[in-house]
């Protein structure tokens, strides 16, 4: 298991450093740039003023030496101009010789971002504590409702349950999140008359019932849908092995030997598919949050994009490259510790 965990260990890193370097190059690719420039100086600029500005404030170097200034394992950038002494280190109310030689993201330095006017850090970590609360409702709704009934499902195959809710499941998975949150705004807006304006509201009044207990609603249906049919297809499976069968034979009773015989091989597969709701709402917040107008990760991450916010797309695609190969590390492990088989291997 150790030699296991390092491996991946080293495979997480690698790939992190891919994808980042990925998102950096995009991000930084000469039309962002030039967009920067003007919004941060001028919408006016010539393209030699451009030029300037971008070797003033360091972005002429190559991609590489960016790159690695970012991260932090260069020495960031530092130019004297007119007696004056600037760089990457050098912040306001610091001399050149207190100024650190590295700080980039190793450093805990993320950068600053040009919509908010804040340090990138904070700005991610405000946004993902918002999210985070998001996400720990949904995984509390979704999967409980979600293994429960993929659990009856497999229990009770081809019967008129199996049916009802095998059709509920796929209803489910095939509504987009874009859809089901529509339908539960018309359904408590217009029918019911539950919102009380509240949508109009919603950004400055932090957390409400139409910000956050229908983001919640929707992004739960959808996935409760996919996990109880995983689930109902392992438990099927199950059920047919032969020490169910033996099991029975010794006059167990029917309960006894689904909860201690076969729901806990049966949950080998939903284990990993739950895991991978992860990455899943990090991208589906990102729709429900901007529909519902929920201040979160996907929030932040939709006004960086449409401002061209380079420091804060570098630390959003930071964070959601974490979350993806922590959450499989996760998967990985649980999935040994759930089957002996693969942990003897």
């Amino acid at each position: 298991m150790p030699v296991f965990l390092l491996r991946r260990v080293v495979v997480m890193l690698l790939t992190a450093l891919c994808l980042t370097f990925i998102v950096f190059y995009l991000t930084n690719l000469p039309p962002n740039l030039e967009k920067l420039a003007k919004s941060e100086a001028s919408a006016r600029m010539t393209d030699a003023e451009v030029e300037r500005w971008l070797e003033r404030n360091g972005y002429a170097a190559p991609t590489l030496v960016r790159y690695g200034e970012w991260l932090g394992v260069l020495p960031g950038w530092t130019r004297t101009e007119d007696g004056v002494t600037r760089g990457r280190c050098i912040t306001r109310g610091m001399t050149p010789e207190d100024a650190p030689a590295r700080c980039g993201v190793l450093q805990g330095n993320w950068g600053t971002s040009t919509v908010f006017k804040q340090d990138v850090g904070s700005v991610i970590a405000r946004s993902i504590g918002a999210t985070g609360w998001l996400m720990l409702w949904v995984m509390i709704v979704m999967v409980p409702s979600a293994l429960l009934l993929g659990v009856l499902a497999g229990m009770r195959e081809g019967t008129r349950t199996d049916r009802t809710l095998s059709v509920a499941s796929i209803a489910t998975t095939a509504t987009p999140e874009y859809v089901s949150g529509v339908i539960f705004a018309v359904v408590f807006a217009t029918w019911l008359g539950w919102l009380n304006g509240s949508a109009a509201t919603a950004t400055s009044q932090g957390i409400t019932f139409y910000n956050f207990t229908l983001p919640v609603m929707t992004m739960a249906v959808y996935g409760i849908g996919y996990i109880a049919r995983m689930t109902r297809a392992s438990m099927v499976e199950v059920m047919t092995q032969q020490y169910i069968r033996t099991a029975r034979l010794k006059g167990l009773g029917f309960g006894t030997v689904v909860v201690k015989h076969a729901l806990r091989n049966a949950l080998i597969a939903p284990f990993t598919v739950i895991m991978l709701q992860f990455p899943w709402l990090l991208t589906g917040v990102v729709i429900v949050e901007v529909m519902f107008r929920y201040q979160g990760f996907g929030f932040t991450l939709v006004s960086a994009a449409g401002n061209n916010d380079i420091d804060l797309l570098l630390g959003a695609s930071l964070v959601s490259v974490a979350v993806v190969l922590t959450t499989q590390l996760i998967s990985d492990l649980g999935y040994a510790y759930l089957n002996p088989r693969i942990r003897v291997q």
